[in-house]
Protein backbone atom coordinates (compact mmCIF):
# COMPACT_ATOMS: atom_id res chain seq x y z
CA UNK A 1 0.00 0.00 0.00
CA UNK A 2 1.39 3.47 -0.82
CA UNK A 3 2.41 5.41 1.89
CA UNK A 4 0.02 9.14 2.02
CA UNK A 5 2.62 11.73 1.72
CA UNK A 6 3.08 14.05 4.52
CA UNK A 7 1.61 17.37 2.55
CA UNK A 8 -1.63 15.17 1.82
CA UNK A 9 -1.89 13.76 5.82
CA UNK A 10 -1.80 18.08 6.88
CA UNK A 11 -3.95 19.09 3.87
CA UNK A 12 -6.37 16.02 6.21
CA UNK A 13 -5.54 17.66 9.47
CA UNK A 14 -6.30 21.18 8.05
CA UNK A 15 -9.48 19.98 6.93
CA UNK A 16 -10.83 17.92 10.08
CA UNK A 17 -9.34 20.69 11.80
CA UNK A 18 -12.05 23.36 10.32
CA UNK A 19 -15.14 20.51 10.28
CA UNK A 20 -14.32 19.79 13.62
CA UNK A 21 -14.06 23.23 14.93
CA UNK A 22 -17.74 24.18 13.45
CA UNK A 23 -18.89 20.93 14.99
CA UNK A 24 -17.88 22.09 18.70
CA UNK A 25 -19.01 25.91 17.82
CA UNK A 26 -22.39 24.77 16.97
CA UNK A 27 -22.61 22.67 19.41
CA UNK A 28 -21.60 25.55 22.41
CA UNK A 29 -19.08 26.08 24.78
CA UNK A 30 -21.43 24.59 27.55
CA UNK A 31 -21.83 20.98 25.81
CA UNK A 32 -19.55 18.46 28.19
CA UNK A 33 -18.47 16.54 24.04
CA UNK A 34 -17.34 20.46 22.93
CA UNK A 35 -15.54 20.81 26.32
CA UNK A 36 -13.68 17.54 26.54
CA UNK A 37 -13.07 17.61 23.12
CA UNK A 38 -11.19 21.53 23.38
CA UNK A 39 -9.31 20.09 25.97
CA UNK A 40 -7.90 16.93 23.99
CA UNK A 41 -7.17 19.72 21.21
CA UNK A 42 -5.23 22.10 23.62
CA UNK A 43 -3.01 19.18 25.34
CA UNK A 44 -2.19 18.02 21.22
CA UNK A 45 -1.85 21.71 19.92
CA UNK A 46 0.48 22.68 23.25
CA UNK A 47 2.47 19.56 22.81
CA UNK A 48 2.91 20.56 18.78
CA UNK A 49 3.76 23.95 19.94
CA UNK A 50 6.26 22.93 22.43
CA UNK A 51 7.84 20.17 20.70
CA UNK A 52 8.70 22.88 17.69
CA UNK A 53 9.95 25.12 20.50
CA UNK A 54 12.12 22.94 22.30
CA UNK A 55 14.37 22.62 19.00
CA UNK A 56 14.13 26.07 17.98
CA UNK A 57 16.59 27.66 19.98
CA UNK A 58 19.64 25.09 19.26
CA UNK A 59 18.83 25.36 16.06
CA UNK A 60 19.10 29.05 15.85
CA UNK A 61 22.15 29.16 17.45
CA UNK A 62 23.84 26.57 14.83
CA UNK A 63 22.17 27.24 11.75
CA UNK A 64 23.25 30.60 11.66
CA UNK A 65 26.56 29.86 13.27
CA UNK A 66 27.45 27.33 10.41
CA UNK A 67 25.83 29.23 7.80
CA UNK A 68 28.12 32.56 8.76
CA UNK A 69 31.40 30.81 9.26
CA UNK A 70 30.72 29.52 5.74
CA UNK A 71 29.56 32.15 4.09
CA UNK A 72 32.39 34.01 5.05
CA UNK A 73 34.65 31.65 4.36
CA UNK A 74 33.23 31.56 0.94
CA UNK A 75 34.33 35.31 1.10
CA UNK A 76 29.90 35.59 0.32
CA UNK A 77 28.99 37.23 3.48
CA UNK A 78 28.48 40.86 2.90
CA UNK A 79 27.11 40.30 -0.76
CA UNK A 80 24.50 37.73 1.56
CA UNK A 81 23.92 40.40 4.67
CA UNK A 82 23.48 43.55 2.50
CA UNK A 83 20.78 41.54 0.15
CA UNK A 84 18.51 39.81 3.08
CA UNK A 85 18.60 43.47 4.59
CA UNK A 86 17.46 45.58 1.17
CA UNK A 87 14.95 42.36 0.15
CA UNK A 88 13.35 42.78 4.00
CA UNK A 89 12.99 46.49 4.36
CA UNK A 90 12.10 46.45 0.45
CA UNK A 91 9.01 44.24 1.04
CA UNK A 92 8.26 45.41 4.07
CA UNK A 93 7.81 48.75 2.78
CA UNK A 94 5.52 47.44 0.23
CA UNK A 95 3.24 45.39 2.57
CA UNK A 96 2.83 48.78 4.79
CA UNK A 97 2.36 50.90 2.15
CA UNK A 98 -0.33 48.10 0.86
CA UNK A 99 -2.35 48.59 4.57
CA UNK A 100 -2.28 52.03 3.95
CA UNK A 101 -3.59 52.36 1.30
CA UNK A 102 -6.18 49.73 1.26
CA UNK A 103 -7.38 51.38 4.92
CA UNK A 104 -7.58 55.15 3.00
CA UNK A 105 -9.48 53.34 0.16
CA UNK A 106 -12.37 50.99 2.20
CA UNK A 107 -11.86 53.28 5.63
CA UNK A 108 -12.85 50.30 7.91
CA UNK A 109 -14.13 51.56 11.34
CA UNK A 110 -16.29 54.19 9.41
CA UNK A 111 -20.07 54.09 10.81
CA UNK A 112 -18.92 52.59 14.48
CA UNK A 113 -18.52 54.66 17.86
CA UNK A 114 -15.69 54.08 20.32
CA UNK A 115 -18.70 53.48 22.44
CA UNK A 116 -19.46 50.30 21.38
CA UNK A 117 -16.72 48.58 22.23
CA UNK A 118 -16.73 50.73 25.87
CA UNK A 119 -16.73 46.72 27.89
CA UNK A 120 -13.83 45.57 25.90
CA UNK A 121 -11.60 48.72 26.70
CA UNK A 122 -13.23 48.65 30.54
CA UNK A 123 -10.58 46.56 31.92
CA UNK A 124 -7.54 47.08 29.59
CA UNK A 125 -4.36 48.24 30.65
CA UNK A 126 -2.42 49.11 27.96
CA UNK A 127 1.83 49.13 28.47
CA UNK A 128 2.67 51.70 27.32
CA UNK A 129 6.64 52.96 25.70
CA UNK A 130 7.87 56.03 24.69
CA UNK A 131 10.07 55.62 21.22
CA UNK A 132 13.44 56.55 22.94
CA UNK A 133 11.94 53.72 25.55
CA UNK A 134 10.75 51.31 22.70
CA UNK A 135 14.67 51.93 20.94
CA UNK A 136 17.00 51.72 24.55
CA UNK A 137 14.68 48.19 25.18
CA UNK A 138 15.30 47.08 21.62
CA UNK A 139 19.57 47.86 21.90
CA UNK A 140 19.50 46.11 25.41
CA UNK A 141 17.25 43.12 24.21
CA UNK A 142 20.19 42.54 21.02
CA UNK A 143 23.46 42.10 23.38
CA UNK A 144 22.21 39.67 26.08
CA UNK A 145 24.26 36.71 28.47
CA UNK A 146 24.25 34.25 25.83
CA UNK A 147 23.50 31.57 28.77
CA UNK A 148 20.06 33.38 29.60
CA UNK A 149 19.18 33.97 25.84
CA UNK A 150 19.19 30.51 25.45
CA UNK A 151 17.21 29.30 28.76
CA UNK A 152 14.70 31.72 28.67
CA UNK A 153 14.33 31.60 24.51
CA UNK A 154 15.13 34.75 23.39
CA UNK A 155 15.19 34.57 19.65
CA UNK A 156 17.01 38.03 18.90
CA UNK A 157 19.17 37.89 21.17
CA UNK A 158 20.75 33.93 20.46
CA UNK A 159 20.78 35.44 16.58
CA UNK A 160 23.16 38.33 17.32
CA UNK A 161 25.92 36.04 19.67
CA UNK A 162 25.51 33.36 17.07
CA UNK A 163 26.29 35.79 13.96
CA UNK A 164 29.39 37.50 16.32
CA UNK A 165 30.80 33.97 16.68
CA UNK A 166 30.50 32.34 13.26
CA UNK A 167 32.58 35.70 12.75
CA UNK A 168 34.87 34.61 15.50
CA UNK A 169 35.32 31.48 13.85
CA UNK A 170 36.20 32.94 10.53
CA UNK A 171 38.57 35.13 11.73
CA UNK A 172 40.02 32.56 14.03
CA UNK A 173 40.96 30.50 11.39
CA UNK A 174 41.72 26.68 11.23
CA UNK A 175 42.28 26.82 14.57
CA UNK A 176 38.74 26.53 14.91
CA UNK A 177 37.99 23.94 11.91
CA UNK A 178 37.27 21.50 14.76
CA UNK A 179 34.07 23.48 16.49
CA UNK A 180 32.85 24.42 12.88
CA UNK A 181 32.56 20.53 12.00
CA UNK A 182 30.81 20.19 15.53
CA UNK A 183 28.44 22.85 14.91
CA UNK A 184 27.82 21.09 11.58
CA UNK A 185 27.32 17.63 13.02
CA UNK A 186 24.79 19.04 15.73
CA UNK A 187 22.93 20.99 13.16
CA UNK A 188 22.28 17.99 11.61
CA UNK A 189 21.55 15.93 14.43
CA UNK A 190 18.91 18.75 15.06
CA UNK A 191 17.28 18.38 11.74
CA UNK A 192 16.87 15.07 12.07
CA UNK A 193 14.83 16.15 15.51
CA UNK A 194 12.79 18.41 13.37
CA UNK A 195 11.85 15.62 10.48
CA UNK A 196 10.69 13.20 13.68
CA UNK A 197 8.48 16.51 15.10
CA UNK A 198 7.07 17.03 11.80
CA UNK A 199 5.25 13.14 11.77
CA UNK A 200 3.22 14.96 14.48
CA UNK A 201 2.08 17.84 12.02
CA UNK A 202 -1.07 16.68 10.86
CA UNK A 203 -2.07 15.55 14.64
CA UNK A 204 -0.87 19.35 16.06
CA UNK A 205 -2.26 21.24 13.08
CA UNK A 206 -5.36 19.82 13.52
CA UNK A 207 -5.99 20.60 16.85
CA UNK A 208 -4.69 24.46 16.92
CA UNK A 209 -6.99 24.64 13.89
CA UNK A 210 -9.90 22.88 15.60
CA UNK A 211 -9.18 25.56 18.84
CA UNK A 212 -9.40 28.77 16.59
CA UNK A 213 -12.46 28.10 14.77
CA UNK A 214 -14.54 27.06 18.00
CA UNK A 215 -13.54 29.97 19.95
CA UNK A 216 -14.41 32.58 17.85
CA UNK A 217 -17.00 35.04 19.24
CA UNK A 218 -19.18 35.55 15.75
CA UNK A 219 -20.98 38.26 17.14
CA UNK A 220 -18.08 40.24 17.62
CA UNK A 221 -16.71 39.11 14.02
CA UNK A 222 -19.85 40.13 12.39
CA UNK A 223 -19.11 43.89 13.87
CA UNK A 224 -15.77 44.27 12.68
CA UNK A 225 -16.40 42.36 9.41
CA UNK A 226 -15.39 45.34 7.22
CA UNK A 227 -12.19 45.96 9.28
CA UNK A 228 -11.44 41.86 9.15
CA UNK A 229 -12.11 41.64 4.89
CA UNK A 230 -9.71 44.57 5.06
CA UNK A 231 -6.71 43.02 6.22
CA UNK A 232 -7.18 39.58 5.52
CA UNK A 233 -7.65 40.67 2.14
CA UNK A 234 -4.47 42.55 1.93
CA UNK A 235 -2.44 40.17 3.94
CA UNK A 236 -3.45 37.29 0.92
CA UNK A 237 -2.99 40.26 -1.41
CA UNK A 238 0.53 41.11 0.22
CA UNK A 239 0.80 36.83 0.15
CA UNK A 240 -0.31 35.88 -3.10
CA UNK A 241 0.46 38.17 -5.79
CA UNK A 242 3.03 40.77 -4.34
CA UNK A 243 5.82 38.51 -2.94
CA UNK A 244 5.64 35.41 -5.63
CA UNK A 245 5.82 38.30 -8.14
CA UNK A 246 9.26 39.73 -6.73
CA UNK A 247 9.78 35.93 -6.34
CA UNK A 248 9.20 35.53 -10.08
CA UNK A 249 10.70 38.72 -11.37
CA UNK A 250 14.13 38.04 -9.59
CA UNK A 251 14.19 33.58 -9.67
CA UNK A 252 11.75 33.05 -12.70
CA UNK A 253 10.64 30.70 -10.24
CA UNK A 254 6.55 29.89 -10.63
CA UNK A 255 4.53 30.53 -7.91
CA UNK A 256 2.82 26.89 -8.04
CA UNK A 257 6.43 25.34 -7.84
CA UNK A 258 6.82 28.05 -4.58
CA UNK A 259 3.39 26.92 -2.98
CA UNK A 260 4.00 22.99 -3.19
CA UNK A 261 7.50 23.60 -1.50
CA UNK A 262 6.38 26.06 1.08
CA UNK A 263 3.06 24.03 1.88
CA UNK A 264 4.50 22.21 5.04
CA UNK A 265 5.82 25.96 6.70
CA UNK A 266 2.94 27.60 5.64
CA UNK A 267 -0.05 25.86 6.88
CA UNK A 268 2.14 25.31 10.32
CA UNK A 269 2.54 29.20 10.45
CA UNK A 270 -1.06 29.34 9.83
CA UNK A 271 -1.79 27.18 12.80
CA UNK A 272 0.45 28.04 15.44
CA UNK A 273 0.96 31.89 14.83
CA UNK A 274 4.13 32.32 15.64
CA UNK A 275 6.70 32.62 13.20
CA UNK A 276 9.89 31.38 15.85
CA UNK A 277 7.99 27.73 16.88
CA UNK A 278 7.34 27.58 12.70
CA UNK A 279 11.04 28.33 12.07
CA UNK A 280 12.27 25.05 12.66
CA UNK A 281 9.82 23.95 9.59
CA UNK A 282 10.78 26.92 7.31
CA UNK A 283 13.77 25.54 7.10
CA UNK A 284 13.48 22.44 6.39
CA UNK A 285 11.09 23.70 3.63
CA UNK A 286 13.37 26.47 1.97
CA UNK A 287 16.42 23.65 2.30
CA UNK A 288 14.71 20.30 0.99
CA UNK A 289 12.45 21.31 -1.29
CA UNK A 290 13.11 24.83 -2.77
CA UNK A 291 17.11 23.79 -2.27
CA UNK A 292 18.57 26.88 -0.84
CA UNK A 293 21.97 25.83 0.58
CA UNK A 294 22.37 25.73 3.55
CA UNK A 295 24.76 28.34 4.65
CA UNK A 296 22.10 31.45 3.32
CA UNK A 297 18.94 29.72 4.23
CA UNK A 298 20.65 29.31 7.53
CA UNK A 299 21.51 32.82 7.51
CA UNK A 300 18.36 34.61 6.00
CA UNK A 301 15.75 32.39 7.77
CA UNK A 302 16.68 32.52 11.33
CA UNK A 303 17.14 36.30 10.72
CA UNK A 304 13.98 36.51 8.82
CA UNK A 305 11.81 35.29 11.48
CA UNK A 306 13.07 37.95 13.89
CA UNK A 307 13.24 41.00 11.46
CA UNK A 308 11.16 40.27 8.08
CA UNK A 309 7.54 40.85 9.47
CA UNK A 310 5.72 41.75 6.24
CA UNK A 311 2.11 40.79 7.86
CA UNK A 312 2.56 42.56 11.09
CA UNK A 313 3.57 45.93 9.57
CA UNK A 314 0.57 46.07 7.48
CA UNK A 315 -1.66 44.56 9.72
CA UNK A 316 -0.48 47.35 12.61
CA UNK A 317 -1.01 50.43 9.60
CA UNK A 318 -4.50 49.10 8.88
CA UNK A 319 -5.31 48.92 12.17
CA UNK A 320 -3.85 52.40 13.15
CA UNK A 321 -5.86 53.90 10.02
CA UNK A 322 -9.00 51.48 11.83
CA UNK A 323 -8.75 53.64 15.31
CA UNK A 324 -8.41 57.03 13.83
CA UNK A 325 -11.80 56.25 12.03
CA UNK A 326 -13.22 54.69 15.09
CA UNK A 327 -12.84 57.90 17.39
CA UNK A 328 -13.38 59.92 14.23
CA UNK A 329 -9.36 61.92 13.09
CA UNK A 330 -8.68 62.00 9.86
CA UNK A 331 -4.65 61.27 9.64
CA UNK A 332 -3.32 63.60 7.21
CA UNK A 333 -0.09 62.84 4.95
CA UNK A 334 2.52 63.61 7.07
CA UNK A 335 0.67 61.63 10.06
CA UNK A 336 0.45 58.45 7.66
CA UNK A 337 4.13 58.58 6.86
CA UNK A 338 4.81 58.73 10.67
CA UNK A 339 2.49 55.28 10.74
CA UNK A 340 4.34 54.04 7.92
CA UNK A 341 7.52 54.01 9.83
CA UNK A 342 7.09 53.35 13.04
CA UNK A 343 4.87 50.18 12.09
CA UNK A 344 8.13 48.94 9.99
CA UNK A 345 10.14 49.41 13.09
CA UNK A 346 7.54 48.25 15.39
CA UNK A 347 7.46 45.08 13.40
CA UNK A 348 11.45 45.00 13.25
CA UNK A 349 11.85 45.34 17.06
CA UNK A 350 8.34 43.26 17.74
CA UNK A 351 10.86 39.66 19.12
CA UNK A 352 12.52 41.38 21.56
CA UNK A 353 9.65 42.53 23.47
CA UNK A 354 7.49 40.37 25.61
CA UNK A 355 3.56 40.34 24.35
CA UNK A 356 5.58 41.86 20.96
CA UNK A 357 2.81 42.52 18.94
CA UNK A 358 0.26 44.84 21.24
CA UNK A 359 3.31 46.65 22.89
CA UNK A 360 4.16 47.55 19.09
CA UNK A 361 1.19 48.67 18.59
CA UNK A 362 0.32 50.99 21.50
CA UNK A 363 3.61 52.92 19.80
CA UNK A 364 2.26 53.41 16.58
CA UNK A 365 -1.07 54.45 17.90
CA UNK A 366 0.78 56.64 19.98
CA UNK A 367 2.84 58.20 17.76
CA UNK A 368 0.09 59.94 16.25
CA UNK A 369 -1.92 60.89 19.32
CA UNK A 370 -4.83 57.57 18.97
CA UNK A 371 -5.75 56.23 22.35
CA UNK A 372 -3.76 53.10 23.30
CA UNK A 373 -6.83 51.84 24.80
CA UNK A 374 -8.29 51.25 21.74
CA UNK A 375 -6.20 48.06 20.90
CA UNK A 376 -8.33 45.93 23.38
CA UNK A 377 -11.12 46.51 20.47
CA UNK A 378 -8.89 44.06 18.46
CA UNK A 379 -7.54 41.61 20.98
CA UNK A 380 -10.64 39.33 20.52
CA UNK A 381 -10.15 39.45 16.85
CA UNK A 382 -6.49 39.37 17.03
CA UNK A 383 -5.89 34.85 16.96
CA UNK A 384 -7.56 35.04 14.08
CA UNK A 385 -6.08 37.80 12.09
CA UNK A 386 -2.56 36.81 13.45
CA UNK A 387 -2.55 33.29 11.86
CA UNK A 388 -2.39 35.10 8.13
CA UNK A 389 -0.29 37.30 8.88
CA UNK A 390 1.96 34.60 10.50
CA UNK A 391 1.62 32.99 7.23
CA UNK A 392 2.89 36.22 5.13
CA UNK A 393 5.62 36.75 7.75
CA UNK A 394 6.82 33.49 6.79
CA UNK A 395 6.49 33.30 3.07
CA UNK A 396 8.59 36.50 3.13
CA UNK A 397 11.73 34.63 5.05
CA UNK A 398 11.33 31.94 2.57
CA UNK A 399 11.20 34.23 -0.64
CA UNK A 400 13.83 36.19 0.67
CA UNK A 401 16.38 32.92 0.94
CA UNK A 402 15.54 32.67 -2.84
CA UNK A 403 15.84 36.17 -3.89
CA UNK A 404 18.93 35.73 -1.69
CA UNK A 405 20.62 33.18 -2.86
CA UNK A 406 20.20 34.20 -7.07
CA UNK A 407 21.19 37.66 -6.12
CA UNK A 408 24.26 36.20 -4.78
CA UNK A 409 25.00 33.69 -7.50
CA UNK A 410 24.75 36.37 -10.31
CA UNK A 411 26.51 39.02 -9.00
CA UNK A 412 29.35 36.09 -8.07
CA UNK A 413 29.13 35.38 -11.64
CA UNK A 414 29.32 38.67 -12.95
CA UNK A 415 32.63 39.12 -11.03
CA UNK A 416 34.22 35.72 -12.29
CA UNK A 417 33.42 37.25 -16.03
CA UNK A 418 35.31 40.31 -15.54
Amino acid sequence: MKKISLNTQILFGVLAGILLGMGFSGLGQESAVAQNGLYVARLIGTLFIDLLKMVLIPLVFTSIAVGVANLRAHRQMHKVWKATLGFFIFSMALAVILGLTAANLFRPGEGLQLAMFQDAMRGFEAKQMSLPEFFAHFLHSLFQNPITALAQGDVLAVVVFALLLGIALVVGGERYANIIVLLQEFLELILMLVDWIMRLAPLGIMALLLQLVATQDTALLATLIKFIVVVVGTTLLHGVVVLPLILYLVTGMAPLKFWRGAREALVTAFATSSSSATLPVTLRCVEQHLHVKRDIAGFVVPLGATLNMDGTALYEAAAALFVANLVGIELNLMQQMIVFFMAMIGAMGAPGIPSAGMVTMVLVLQSVGLPAEAIAILLPIDRLLDAFRTAVNVEGDMVGSLVVQEWVKSTHHDESVV
